[in-house]
């Protein structure tokens, strides 16, 4: 299991231990009502508190008689009940031992290792990928989720019976009851918020993913354990907070629960534990960049980029614990695969021929005693293989990537540069009647050269480059460049050193005044900055519906049936109208009308709303908002 050191509160919580969510949500579940009602005021101030022994163990007192002791097993996790023990007569049903582990971060669980055992202990695709990896939310389940958000609870968990989702959708009975439970506990923490959304509904969450995870779920349970740490990061106000990102986790959770409960789902939504590698047989690669890899969980590295000769993407990473100093060293440490004798800086700009290759679905080669490598000579950008990533529009490369799910792969194309807005790089791509692009830092973090990089780029209009980055679908036109070359025959590009082999890595070499055109002539930019402006994305009215979710995310059912009784509703459904968002309205309003919705029993008496008819219409909402967002994304390439 791997430590979550972000969704700690304190500069003392790193003294606590991971625990295991289903140790915690035990902890929560054997309190009294009267004590879970305390939980929340107790946890505050347990990490900073936290005093470590010799002997490895974690200690947290409350007053003169009570102690409570974490004793963390050989990985550092608390996986066991008894590994957490308390000094108090109540014990082990006390408030302070429930409130330390609530204060603990929460344990990733630990994949299997690879057949083939590599030197990277980090697991999935976020590795790989790098820094702009953003796990959460698939953007693009609208339309089966949309019906049956539309329709109401009917079409819900409950619509499709356990077994009918075993012999139809490929998933087994116990499966379709953990993904029930897993819908209901998150539907209960939306409607709950960020602000009702403490330690006891994170404990329901934290339980139902365990069963999710012992019933074969790996997805749902990883989408689970998002959506609450993201809770404890807005509950602690911590600086690494994204409302906008909770609000896509819950996204993803309420979507893979959902349609795994409803029994409309095959086995491929659940998800895998393992990531297998499968034997690649002999190949040749050649590097195509580095990227830096950092992360919120204090792991740090490299990712180099490479291409087969069949124009195939392979990686190879080297991301350990160590945070920012370690994925600044790690663009020049020596690569660990088959007895290769050159570096990542070497990699990148070189190639190997590797034999007996054992490659992982997302591309990352592995090693081990049966792989062996050896380095071969690069090839520039645009020659052999590498001439592919080169060839065709920006905006076909995008249309020809997956919707939704996976990853964004890397393309390149020429550009001229055309001037700076903000801190992005406004950019026009070499091919007639191309669309205006920006280019944005791959990494934000100032100790990293992506955004010094782009500063410079910036200050020479009319400069024309090759770039090489990954696009964000997220944003209009947006791609993140994780290197940069010059343009075959311009007379107006980089120039670079021949040992950097054409390229130069954002993220690891720097750009001086030596690598740009010495003169100003030829370099007037065609057209002004200014001029860059339109954004599909920013100017349609699809803000009020973000906003709307987030503030149901924050603040729970009740903020968004506020917001149904002013002025507001009426606003945003004669906005999205206009825009011809007739859906987006009519879901706006159906959610806005199921927050407000206030039901009575048969005495007249007030009764509470269902969590899951709220859940599916704000997930209905949501989910038709990211198809949109989505769709006026791809349009801005073309």
């Amino acid at each position: 299991m791997s430590i979550d050191e972000s969704s700690t509160g304190g500069p003392g919580s790193v003294l606590l231990p991971a625990v295991a969510p289903e140790v915690l949500a035990e902890a929560v579940e054997s309190l009294s009502g009267r004590l879970r009602k305390k939980l929340d005021a107790a946890i505050e101030g347990c990490a900073a508190g936290a005093v470590r022994a010799a002997d490895g163990s974690v200690g947290v007192r409350f007053g003169e008689d009570a102690v409570v002791t974490l004793r963390p097993g050989p990985s550092g996790v608390v996986t066991e009940a008894d590994q957490a023990v308390c000094g108090c007569l109540l014990a082990p049903r006390c408030l302070h031992r429930a409130a330390v582990l609530g204060a603990s971060p929460i344990a990733d669980p630990q994949e299997p290792a690879p057949p083939a055992p590599g030197p990277d202990p980090v697991t999935g695709p976020a590795a790989a990928a790098g820094p702009g990896a953003a796990p959460g939310a698939s953007a693009a389940p609208a339309a089966t989720t949309t019906a049956r958000a539309v329709a109401g609870p009917a079409a819900g968990p409950a619509a499709g019976g356990a077994e009918g989702a075993a012999e139809g959708g490929g998933l087994t009975a116990a499966q379709v009851r953990a993904a029930a439970a897993l819908w209901g506990a998150a539907a209960e923490a939306l409607a709950a918020g960020v602000t009702a959304g403490g330690a006891v509904v994170q404990a329901e969450l934290l339980r139902a993913a365990h069963t999710a995870r012992i019933a074969g779920l790996p997805r749902a349970e990883a989408a689970a354990l998002r959506v609450v740490r993201g809770l404890r990061a807005a509950r602690d106000r911590s600086a690494a907070q994204r409302l906008a990102e909770l609000t896509g986790a819950f996204r993803e959770l309420l979507y893979t629960a959902g349609l795994l409960a409803s029994g409309a789902a095959g086995a491929g939504l659940a998800g895998a534990v393992r990531r297998s590698y499968e034997a690649g047989g002999s190949l040749r690669v050649y590097g195509l960049c580095r990227e830096p890899v950092l992360s919120a969980t204090g792991y740090g590295g490299v990712a180099t980029h490479l291409l087969g000769v069949d124009g195939a993407h392979y990686s190879v990473s080297d991301v350990r614990p160590g945070g920012l100093s370690r994925a600044r060293g790690a663009g020049a440490a020596s690569v660990a695969l088959g007895g290769a004798v050159l570096d990542h800086a070497g990699l990148a700009r070189g190639g190997l021929r590797v034999v007996g290759a054992t490659v992982s679905p997302e591309g990352r080669l592995g090693a081990g005693r049966g792989v062996r490598a050896t380095a071969v000579g690069g090839v520039a950008w645009g020659e052999g293989p590498t001439a592919a990533l080169f060839s065709r529009p920006a905006a076909e490369a995008v249309a020809a990537m997956p919707a939704e799910g996976a990853e964004p792969g890397l393309l390149g194309c020429d550009v001229r540069v055309v001037g700076a807005s903000g801190d992005h790089v406004l950019v026009r791509e070499l091919t007639p009647g191309a669309p205006l692009l920006r280019l944005a830092p791959a990494h934000p973090h100032p100790e990293l050269p992506h955004a010094a990089n782009l500063r410079r780029i910036a200050g020479h209009p009319g400069l024309v480059l090759r770039v090489l980055g990954r696009p964000d679908l997220d944003r209009a036109a947006t791609l993140r460049p994780l290197a940069v070359g010059p343009v075959p025959g311009a007379e107006h590009s980089l120039r670079l050193p021949p040992e950097w082999l054409g390229r130069a890595d954002l993220g690891y070499d720097r750009l001086q005044g030596a690598h740009f055109p010495g003169g100003a002539e030829g370099l007037v930019p065609q057209e002004s900055a200014p001029a860059a402006g339109a954004d599909p994305l920013a100017d349609s009215p699809l803000w009020r519906v973000r906003r709307l979710l987030e503030a149901g995310v924050a603040g729970g059912r009740r903020a968004v049936a506020e917001a149904a009784r002013g002025a507001e509703p009426a606003a945003l459904a004669a906005a999205l109208r206009r825009a011809g968002f007739g859906s987006a309205a009519e879901l706006a309003a159906a959610l806005t009308a199921e927050a407000d919705r206030r039901p009575r029993d048969a005495f007249g008496r007030l009764a509470d709303a269902s969590a899951e008819r709220y859940a599916w219409a704000w997930l209905a909402a949501a989910a038709h908002l990211a198809a949109a967002e989505r769709s006026l994304v791809a349009a801005s390439w073309a």
